[in-house]
């Protein structure tokens, strides 16, 4: 939140809230903070899986907020709205493990029984070592999307940019890249 006032201050980068989005994996806690900030900036939400026992696997925060709580969450957020503002899901697609039919129809489901009317973004995963995970083909992710949108759901399929370089979402960390962290005192 401090960071937040550092990017929005005119002293600082003087970035429009709106400009700006906090993705995070889940922490409930700082959705419902969030919520409550009338000038803040934009959310995304990383869910990976439609339950609970995958997104356990996935995402081990999930063990600390599961599903219901987080998406019981995003609905204080989404009630928080202004007129014609939204927040977003990142669902990333790991081949044969989040990505079936099943796994599209669980997800819509899930979002409508909370009301939430968010956008879905499909993001391919982006492979590297360690990691044990690969990317769901093309095919496979446009039909996960016609689920979602058959049920209700917007969903974006988001195009993967610095695969070729190991730039791409989460390839630095898996690959131990140092993190550059900005001084806020240099600002």
């Amino acid at each position: 939140m401090k960071a937040i006032g550092i990017m929005g201050d005119p002293k600082g980068l003087h970035i429009v809230p709106r400009r700006i989005t906090v993705s995070t994996a889940g922490i409930v806690s700082r959705i419902r903070e969030l919520a409550a900030i009338a000038n803040r900036p934009n959310l995304a939400v990383s869910l990976a899986a439609p339950s609970d026992e995958l997104r356990n696997e996935l995402m081990p925060i999930n063990k600390k907020w599961p599903l219901e709580e987080l998406l019981s969450a995003c609905g204080e957020f989404q009630n928080s709205l202004k007129r014609g503002e939204r927040f977003t899901f990142e669902y990333v697609m790991l081949d044969g493990v989040n990505d079936s039919d099943e796994q599209a129809r669980q997800l819509a489901n899930l979002l409508n029984r909370h009301g939430l009317r968010a956008m879905v973004n499909l993001i391919p995963h982006n492979s590297v070592e360690p990691l044990p995970y690969h990317p769901s083909s093309f095919d496979r992710v446009s039909r996960f999307r016609a689920i979602l949108e058959s049920k209700g759901v917007d969903s974006f399929v988001r195009q993967p940019r610095g695969r070729d370089i190991l730039a791409a979402c989460g390839q630095l960390a898996a690959r131990g890249a140092p993190l550059v962290v900005l001084d806020s005192a240099a600002l």
